[in-house]
Parts: C-alpha cells; sequence; structure tokens
C-alpha cells in the first residue's frame, strides 16, 4: 500500500495584487457560445504576461450563469489586460449572448494559500 505524504500548502502574500470576481448571466441556451469566447479569450493570454490567473467557473445552480475570477499582478497589469486585443474581441462577443451587463466584483488580494501539488499536476489539455 502506497502511503501518500501530505505537504504544507504553500502560503504566499500578494502584495499589490488587483483582483475581478465576475458574474455573467447568459441568455438562456447560450452558455456554450459564452464558454466558447471565455474560452477562445484564454487561449490568448500569453500576450497578458500581467494576468497571472484567469479562471473559468460554471454556476451550479444557475444553468445560465458564468463566473470569472481574475489575478493581475499590479493595477498597471489590470489596465494592460483591459486594453490587450484578445480583450477586445472578447468585448465585442459577448453582449449579444448576455442577458444584462457583467456584474463586476473588484478586490485587492492580500493572501493566499494553495496546495503544492496543484504545482506538479499534470495539466495538459
Amino acid at each position: 500500500m502506497n502511503e501518500q505524504t501530505q505537504s504544507e500548502p504553500r502560503q504566499v502574500l500578494l502584495p499589490g495584487r488587483r483582483s475581478l470576481l465576475v458574474r455573467l448571466n447568459c441568455k438562456p441556451g447560450l452558455r456554450p457560445a459564452l464558454l466558447e469566447v471565455l474560452n477562445t479569450y484564454a487561449d490568448g493570454l500569453a500576450e497578458e504576461p500581467g494576468t497571472e490567473v484567469f479562471i473559468v467557473s460554471l454556476d451550479p445552480e444557475g444553468e445560465n450563469t458564468v463566473w470569472l475570477f481574475e489575478v493581475f499582478k499590479n493595477e498597471q497589469a489590470q489596465v494592460e489586460h483591459q486594453s490587450a486585443s484578445g480583450f477586445a474581441v472578447m468585448m465585442q462577443a459577448m453582449p449579444p449572448l448576455l442577458d444584462g451587463p457583467p456584474a463586476v466584483l473588484r478586490m485587492d488580494p492580500l493572501r493566499m494559500s494553495m496546495q503544492e501539488d496543484l504545482l506538479t499536476e499534470d495539466w495538459s489539455l
């Protein structure tokens, strides 16, 4: 029997970082199209090295709701994110899919705790 050792989570402070939690409500039946737009955008994030985290999540209680969680290295990285060409394409494609404007919660993250195993997991698509 293999016994796995549990490592301590990695703890980091996040001074100067900016983050957003965004709720997107799409029109009924259009969540797959919205996800395609978001995935296309995410595929081009190499253009935005200051965008450190971009997570797309499905709402388990709302089939027409998608959540985004984004972390930017600093305020300048957030400005660069909003002026990137991929962002402009995404913002052009989303309005016909959405049932109202996005709800955006801006935050200044302070600390992150992350399991070390997350960094060594095979993430290949």
